[in-house]
């Protein structure tokens, strides 16, 4: 800091005037909007950073310098030190990955020891078409090579074998923990190695089926701000475990409920008890799997109607996802994540919907009411 505090202060509020003008500008002019940011934007950097942390070098801020003057100078430097980690590359953490690598995460580390299928080619655009490209390598490999492509400054690598023998201490490494395509058991077990570490990881879990998705979000105990009335005010949410969230009691759920939870996890409990991988099922189970919803509904008193015939006909006859459905939820879990590790906006608590039938995305709290 200079010997005048208040040359100081008026640097910087002129700095936050030109970027102002610059913004509106834009509509007329971009092309000269982008040569204005490139300088303004380092300066920017320097004088707001501070003691805070470690600074945005020049050029991270000019390869960022559209979403730093969206989120902020300290919410871009988070996200640049922040390390995810995801598990299970189909469609809809193929577009999630996409998405957090350009928007400049430090590190992002894979897990998908999966050989290409035809089904996978379906909805995984980081996947060479060549025959030649993918001979002898894991999905995540292949992944890993495009991502790279996308944002050099990330550091996108593989890590091998089932999550399974991944204990706690590898988890810690991470900030954000993403999962897809596993089981239910897998699920619990990795949301609960996450809670068990000294420093909150965020946990999420994302699954497309057909047309329809879901999102799980666990930020365990998180505290945010948020401007309300032109004050900023401190907010604390208190999130349940995957676990302690699917074990709340149907009945004592709102009657208005997103039918596609209910089917969720009647198909999940399903590939459980016939020891199924997540997607395994076919059109030919739905009378074994219409039978254990009728037991589900009768244990936790819910009337059969919940849970549509149509409904669990579609998620169960469909091997393959729908790629508009994986953009549309890989891009909300992005944001989601983007959000939670910026500490930027109202984090989404803690199930998100989406069906392409009505088109409609529905975020649902189901949070054990004893806690």
């Amino acid at each position: 800091m200079s010997a005048n505090p208040k040359q100081d202060y008026d640097q910087n509020l002129g700095l936050k005037m030109l970027l102002c003008h610059a913004e509106e500008e834009e509509i007329i002019a971009n092309h000269v909007i982008i040569r204005r940011c490139q300088v303004l934007i380092p300066m920017f950097v320097r004088l707001q950073m501070g003691t805070e942390g470690e600074q945005l070098t020049e050029q991270e801020t000019a390869i960022y310098d559209r979403q730093i003057r969206v989120w902020g100078v300290d919410a871009q430097r988070r996200l640049s030190k922040s390390h995810v980690f995801v598990s299970g590359l189909k469609g809809t953490c193929v577009e999630f990955c996409k998405n957090i690598v350009l928007a400049g995460v430090g590190s992002l580390t894979l897990n998908d020891d999966r050989l290409v299928t035809e089904d996978l080619l379906f909805a995984n655009f980081l996947i060479p078409p060549e025959e030649n490209d993918i001979q002898g390598k894991s999905v995540a490999e292949l992944c890993c090579d495009s991502l790279k492509d996308f944002n050099p400054m990330v550091s996108v690598s593989v890590v091998k074998g089932d999550l399974s023998i991944l204990d706690a201490d590898f988890f810690q490494k991470f900030d954000v923990v993403v999962l897809s395509c596993c089981s239910l058991l897998t699920k619990k077990s990795v949301n609960a190695k996450c809670h068990k570490l000294p420093k909150r990881v965020a946990f999420y879990s994302v699954e497309c089926r057909d047309s329809c998705g879901e999102i799980f979000v666990d930020l365990q105990n998180y505290n945010y701000c948020k401007k309300k009335n032109e004050e900023t005010i401190e907010c604390e949410l208190h999130y349940p475990s995957f676990e302690e969230a699917v074990a709340v009691p149907w009945r004592s759920l709102p009657k208005r409920m997103s039918k596609l939870y209910y089917a969720m996890r009647v198909i999940e409990r399903f590939e459980e008890l016939e020891g199924r991988n997540p997607g395994e099922t076919s059109v030919d189970d739905l009378p074994n799997v219409q039978q254990l919803r009728k037991e589900l509904c009768e244990a936790h008193c819910l009337n059969e109607s919940q849970i549509p015939d149509s409904l669990l006909r579609r998620l169960i006859a469909s091997r393959s996802e729908f790629p508009p459905v994986c953009a549309i939820v890989g891009g909300i879990l992005g944001q989601e994540v983007i959000k939670a590790i910026s500490g930027k906006g109202d984090p989404l608590k803690n199930f998100f919907f989406f069906d392409a039938m009505d088109g409609k995305g529905i975020i649902e709290d189901i949070s054990n009411v004893n806690s």
